[in-house]
């Protein structure tokens, strides 16, 4: 399953509750487009701000409504004793892979995150992919140290940063390192604005925010980069460059939060404190979510 799009959705919630109805709603989309997995309760599915039973509903929701698409969910908790029991409630709902990132109150060590993984990894039954997040997590991996978890059972790939906007220089990245992991985990490429380029350097799968909102086109970009139609790739995403300027400016999940722009959900739904984009912003957003919802209308998927 850690190939091609894996599409990350929101969920939707508030001070009154998660609200199922908009997220399944998400789920079906990301099902009538195709997409080759779900990841659900990512950052963009607001897992730090859901507790373990609230977890648990959506990510059985997510599975209900997936109808098959092996579905992704974090697991990621500050204390490893939560880390396992969210596994355990993970693999009890059905969930095809875990997601774990090292989030932390105190600073961690390479040996505290080593052990983080090694624990978990034990006791698990399916794959699981390391989310390496230091924007989040201020924790930074090292080559060596994505080399050693990745030698760990159960450990099918990572889920990297954005890539250099340098296309060789992208590409060494992703040599350096696939030369510090076995061949059966792959690589993923997260910040959607490289995300193209990532998957020209060599990236197998795009972990992707975008691609739970608009996931044919989404999923269109990922095939024609993993078909050899670099260009053509490169030229869709350039034609989303507002979109990525919108989310290096107020962060993704603020700006997929507003798609009740255009009528996919309600308002509001961010829980507080994160308050959603000021007015300027969300009339920016307007038009250009609108021409996305047209490009997705036409978007069919590739070959």
């Amino acid at each position: 399953m850690f190939c091609g799009l894996s599409a990350f959705p929101l969920t939707p919630v508030n001070e009154t509750g998660i609200n199922e109805k908009a997220f399944v709603t998400l789920i079906q989309r990301l099902v009538a487009a195709g997409v080759d997995s779900i990841g659900a309760l990512g950052s963009t599915g607001n897992y730090a701000y859901l507790n373990r039973e609230e977890r648990l509903r959506v990510l059985r929701l997510a599975v209900h409504s997936s109808e098959g698409i092996p579905v992704m969910t974090s697991i990621s908790a500050i204390r490893t004793s939560e880390v396992l029991r969210l596994a355990e409630d993970a693999q009890r709902a059905g969930a095809s892979a875990v997601l774990l990132a090292p989030v932390s109150y105190q600073a961690l060590t390479n040996e505290e995150v080593y052990s983080l993984y090694e624990q978990v990894t034990s006791s698990l039954s399916i794959p699981l992919c390391v989310y390496d997040n230091p924007g989040t997590t201020h924790f930074h991996f090292s080559d060596e140290l994505h080399g050693r978890i990745a030698e760990l059972s159960n450990v099918r790939s990572i889920k990297i940063p954005g890539v250099p906007s340098d296309p060789e220089a992208a590409k060494a990245r992703i040599r350096k390192l696939r030369t510090a992991i076995p061949p059966h985990v792959t690589i993923g490429v997260s910040g959607d604005s490289s995300a193209v380029t990532g998957l020209d350097a060599g990236c197998e799968v795009w972990y992707s925010v975008l691609g739970g909102l608009f996931p044919r086109a989404c999923q269109k970009m990922t095939r024609l980069a993993q078909s050899g139609f670099a260009e053509e790739a490169k030229q869709l995403s350039a034609l989303l460059e507002p979109i990525w300027t919108l989310f290096h400016l107020y962060g993704s999940l603020r700006v997929v939060s507003a798609a009740e722009i255009i009528g996919l959900i309600s308002s509001p739904s961010l829980p507080l404190p994160l308050q959603p984009l000021n007015q300027s912003a969300r009339e920016h957003l307007k038009f250009i979510l609108k021409d996305l919802q047209s490009t997705e209308t036409f978007c069919r998927p590739f070959g």
